[in-house]
């Protein structure tokens, strides 16, 4: 079996179309979405395409999709569009994102049993990232017994050993921090390999069609940040790991 794992498309629908055309994609058995899909520029459209994939799709709740929920029933996101973003949808999506599960567990061949999370095994918002101590490691993935775990949440792709366990980060689709292109991967049980992919996209027409097609108020002060500009890893690491609470 081989599996592409999206991450983290936030809406992003160009970035997310040029995924799904990719041949390694199109080919796949099974596309799996480790969470935060919708909140961002084209919220509907997103969600959309990605049940137009069918049983081909497995999806896994994120942080952000939990939170898009809550705004729809009424809660005040921090995040501006997020709340627009919630606001958008039509009540069966937001029924789609309040059912999705926050895990899924396939077995992977050579990979072996794999558990596909958004965050970490314990919470959908816990920072763990690739340099990461082992004693840290060990501490989330305790009482797991997947031999191979997938994560996302941070944006950052990564491929590391944490004593024995695979662990896999494809990165973001729709808001990649390093560099710009849309990020996933792909997992083949076969050959056991994991390759981190990265499709090229051209910043200007991602920001102009965002711009013309989103609606969101702020669509191009997020354009600036999140499309024109690209957070350095070194930035984002360093961001993370205050907020995983590094001493």
């Amino acid at each position: 079996m081989r599996v592409a794992v999206l991450s983290d498309v936030h809406g992003v629908l160009p970035a997310l179309e040029a995924v799904l055309a990719e041949p390694e994609v199109v080919a796949a058995d099974l596309i799996v979405l480790t969470g935060d899909v919708a909140a961002g520029p084209m919220p509907v459209q997103t969600i959309d395409l990605l049940v137009s994939l069918g049983e081909r799709a497995l999806w896994v709740s994120g942080n952000a999709d939990r939170e898009l929920v809550e705004a729809a029933g009424g809660k005040e996101s921090p995040y501006p569009s997020s709340q627009w973003a919630a606001g958008r949808l039509r009540a069966d999506q937001v029924e789609l994102l309040a059912g999705l599960p926050a895990r899924q567990v396939l077995e992977l061949g050579l990979l072996g049993e794999t558990l596909f999370v958004h965050a970490t095994p314990r919470g959908d918002e816990e920072m763990i990232l690739v340099d990461s101590s082992l004693e840290r490691w060990g501490e989330v993935l305790s009482g797991e017994s997947a031999e191979t775990v997938v994560v996302g949440h941070t944006h950052m792709p990564f491929v590391r050993l944490a004593d024995r366990v695979l662990v896999v980060n494809p990165g973001s689709v729709g808001m990649p921090y390093g560099r710009y292109g849309a990020q996933w991967a792909l997992l083949d049980g076969e050959s056991g390999a994991v390759t981190l992919m990265t499709t090229p996209l051209d910043a200007r027409r991602v920001g102009e069609r965002l711009v013309a097609e989103s609606g969101f108020e702020g669509i191009e002060e997020w354009v600036g940040e999140y499309v024109s500009h690209v957070y350095s890893d070194a930035e984002a690491l360093t961001v993370f790991a205050k907020a995983e609470r590094r001493p």
